[in-house]
């Protein structure tokens, strides 16, 4: 969103997919061409940061900072900062936020993968980077758990495996040239490289992957993409159900059929309907015999009980600052709000919560509080 200083490389750079790539003697008019974010040389008191907006919301689990190609210019260390914060808020606005340290300043060590374990179970929406005094960081990655804020989602049909919303890939048989782990993002593959590809099979067997979806839900749609995959494609399909929200292993019982074994064409964007009236929280799809797909998405409506989770998990995660705000502008008094706050973690069930609290954490239609 906003940085100190860009004199030498753009703080774009630190969110690029890519590794980082540098290719020595290549100038332009800001100097050596760096493939990262990069300050100028400091020579008054102070320390440069990077103000970055999460993709998707959640819990930190790991930060990595990595300073390859940075060998006489990367930081001598760096903190990390985050907050949570409702709506879009301006970079200037977000200086008034409330920070909190997740990592303290700590010594950075040039061309290396510089790795922090986080430990605070809050959930977050933006990030601080400062780095002491100046210098270059090549990429930023933040690892964790994505908690959506299901407020937005009520009455909506979604892709319940995106990973938008904190769907995963958990288990696949075969990701020799590419990852079952991008098959839900959001975007459209670009090229036969941003999909799913297994090695070529030469037993009887075939290839598979298990998505835990972000909310159990009634499924109407499946679309199944292999863009991109020309001679290589997945022939044939089979989708298979599970109502359990953490994906049991792939032979166990409880799978359900929702797509019987189907044929698929090369480079085409498939749906096919799905009229199973029962909540499924993790989807199996079986690849006869191997072969490559580039994107795959559940749609469909999140199950109540679904909802009531999500809204505790959600409610529960958040910094205390942004907890007032949701109970205020949800037209609670400030009596309530402190006590609210203070009474986490609520559970399902909790006595005497406020029907205005109970309806954003339940749903519309399905608070029964006071």
């Amino acid at each position: 969103m906003a940085a100190s200083d860009e004199s030498f490389g753009d703080k774009e750079n630190l969110l690029k997919p890519g590794p980082a790539v540098f290719e020595p003697g290549r100038y332009d008019n800001r100097g050596e061409i760096v493939d990262g974010w990069e300050t100028k040389r400091r020579r008054e008191p102070g320390h440069d940061w990077a103000l970055l907006r999460l993709g998707a919301p959640g819990v930190i689990t790991a930060i990595d900072v990595d300073t390859s190609y940075f060998t006489g210019n990367f930081p001598e260390s760096c903190r990390i900062e985050a907050c949570g914060c409702e709506g879009y808020p301006s970079p200037a606005e977000l200086g008034e936020a409330d920070w909190i340290e997740i990592v303290p300043r700590s010594p950075l060590r040039g061309e290396t993968h510089n790795r922090f374990a986080v430990s605070d179970e809050r959930r977050f929406t933006h990030l601080r980077l400062s780095i002491f005094p100046d210098g270059g960081v090549a990429r930023l990655r933040v690892m964790g758990r994505v908690i959506p804020d299901p407020r937005p989602l009520d009455g909506l049909t979604i892709d319940l495996a995106s990973q938008d919303y904190g769907g995963a890939v958990v288990a696949s048989s075969d990701d020799f040239y590419t990852s079952a782990q991008v098959l839900n993002r959001p975007d459209r593959a670009r090229t036969m490289g941003e999909g799913w590809e297994a090695r070529r099979r030469r037993d009887d067997g075939h290839d598979f992957v298990v998505f835990q979806l972000a909310f159990a839900g009634i499924i109407r749609q499946l679309v199944v993409d292999s863009a991109h995959f020309k001679y290589n494609a997945t022939p044939e399909i089979g989708v298979y159900g599970c109502g359990d929200e953490v994906a049991p292993a792939v032979d166990a019982p409880g799978w359900r059929p929702l797509l019987a074994r189907t044929r698929l064409q090369p480079d085409t964007m498939h749906v096919f309907p799905i009229t199973a009236a029962w909540p499924v929280g993790s989807v199996r799809l079986d690849a006869f015999p191997d072969g490559g797909l580039s994107r795959v998405r559940v749609i469909g409506s999140i199950d109540p009980s679904a909802r009531r989770r999500a809204g505790y998990r959600w409610f529960n995660a958040l910094p205390p600052t942004q907890a007032r705000r949701c109970l205020v502008d949800a037209g609670l008094g400030q009596d309530e709000v402190s006590s609210l706050v203070e009474r986490r973690p609520l559970m399902e069930g909790s006595p005497a919560l406020p029907k205005k609290l109970a309806a954003i954490l339940q749903g519309p239609g399905q608070a029964a509080g006071s």
